[in-house]
């Protein structure tokens, strides 16, 4: 039996990233899309839909670049909010 926290479950994720200074952390709140992911489980973006991320239902998450040139940041750790 699944946990009600699965990741088809989850709606939005607080995802935390390493800031470009290393000492200081950014905050993103991601929600999920219709879309999934080259490893199949959902994406979910923040408010800009600049910062998209596959999401597993293990908690692994996979930045996907959204324009040229975008450097993906380092995920420190993610958090289901609903």
């Amino acid at each position: 039996m699944g946990s009600a926290r699965e990741a088809g479950d989850v709606r939005e994720y607080e995802v935390v990233f390493a800031a470009p200074d290393g000492a200081a952390e950014d905050v993103v709140r991601m929600t999920r899309t219709a879309a999934a992911g080259p490893g199949g489980h959902p994406v979910y973006e923040d408010g800009s839909g600049i910062v998209r991320a596959e999401i597993s239902d293990r908690g692994e998450v996979r930045v996907l670049a959204t324009g040229g040139g975008q450097q993906a940041a380092r995920v420190l750790r993610v958090r289901p909010l609903a």
